[in-house]
C-alpha cells in the first residue's frame, strides 16, 4: 500500500517539518526525491540523514530561474518527475489589523505564486511520465484547515490557503480537459507539531490577552476531537498516499488531516 517505487519526486519546504518528513518517507516507500528549500545547510543535513536516494535543491519558491534549475537538476540526476509536492508556505501570525502590505505581498509571493510557479514550470516533464504511467503523475498541494473555515487570527493566511484549495480544483480540471495525465489534489493539516504549529500557539496566547503558552496549547488539545496535536508523520503519510496510485481515482479533491477539527 501506498508504495512509490520507481517514481521521482520533488518536495518543497523540504528542509524540515512536514516536507522532510514527506521526502523521508517517500524514500521508504520506493521514491527517489528532491528536496527543495533556502535553508541551505538545514536541507544538506536532512539529505544526509535520509540517504542516497535524496536530491538537494537550493530552491526560493517565488524566483521562476530556481524552480527552472531545480527542475532541470531533478530530471538530469534522477531522469524524470513524476510527483511535485508543493509544500513550502509561511504563517504571518497576524491579524488583518497589524498585517502590513509587505506582509502580504510575502504570503502570496510564497503561499500562492510558489505554487503557481511550480505547478507551470513543472507540468511539462510531469506530463511526460505520466503519459507512461497507468495513474499519471501526481501534484500535491499543501492547503490548511484554514483554507476551508476561516481563522480567526490570521484571516490573509486563510485567503491565501483558500486559493491553493480552489487552484488545485481548477488545475486538476483544466489537466483533465487538456488529456493531460496529472492528478493534482490538496491536503489540509490541522494543528502541527511544527515550528508554524508553534506560531499558531504564540497567536492563540497573544489573543488570549495573556501570552500564556500553557493554556494556549491547552485550549487548542480541547478542540481536537481526537484529543491531540498533529505529528509531521501524520501529514506526511497522507502526502504519500495522495502522491501514490492508490489514490488514483483522485483528482481535484482535498484530503483533511486535522484531528477532526472542521468536524464542528
Amino acid at each position: 500500500m501506498n508504495r512509490l517505487d520507481g517514481k521521482v519526486a520533488l518536495v518543497t519546504g523540504a528542509a524540515r517539518g512536514i516536507g522532510a518528513e514527506t521526502a523521508r518517507l517517500m524514500i521508504e516507500a520506493g521514491a527517489k526525491v528532491a528536496i527543495g528549500d533556502v535553508l541551505d545547510a538545514v536541507g544538506r543535513r536532512t539529505i544526509a540523514a535520509i540517504g542516497d536516494e535524496a536530491l538537494y535543491t537550493h530552491l526560493d519558491v517565488t524566483s521562476e530561474a530556481d524552480w527552472a534549475t531545480a527542475v532541470a537538476a531533478v530530471t538530469q540526476r534522477f531522469g524524470g518527475l513524476d510527483i511535485l509536492v508543493n509544500n513550502a508556505a509561511v504563517f504571518l501570525a497576524k491579524s488583518l489589523e497589524e498585517a502590513s502590505l509587505a506582509d502580504w505581498h510575502r504570503l502570496c509571493a510564497v503561499n500562492l505564486t510558489g505554487v503557481f510557479l511550480g505547478t507551470k514550470l513543472a507540468l511539462p516533464v510531469l506530463c511526460e511520465r505520466g503519459a507512461g504511467s497507468p495513474h499519471g503523475s501526481a501534484i500535491v498541494n499543501l492547503s490548511s484547515v484554514a483554507g476551508l473555515v476561516g481563522s480567526s487570527g490570521d484571516p490573509l493566511y486563510s485567503m491565501s490557503k483558500g486559493g491553493v484549495a480552489l487552484f488545485t480544483k481548477s488545475a486538476a480540471l483544466e489537466f483533465a480537459r487538456k488529456g493531460y495525465r496529472v492528478r493534482v489534489n490538496s491536503i489540509h493539516p490541522g494543528n502541527t507539531e511544527t515550528d508554524m504549529g508553534d506560531q499558531v500557539v504564540a497567536m492563540w496566547a497573544r489573543n488570549l490577552g495573556t501570552n500564556d503558552l500553557g493554556e494556549a496549547r491547552r485550549q487548542l488539545l480541547a478542540r481536537a476531537p481526537i484529543g491531540r496535536i498533529g505529528t509531521v508523520t501524520d501529514i506526511a503519510k497522507g502526502i504519500v498516499f495522495l502522491a501514490s496510485d492508490d489514490a488514483g481515482f483522485m483528482t481535484g479533491a482535498g484530503l483533511v488531516v486535522d484531528g477532526g477539527i472542521t468536524a464542528h
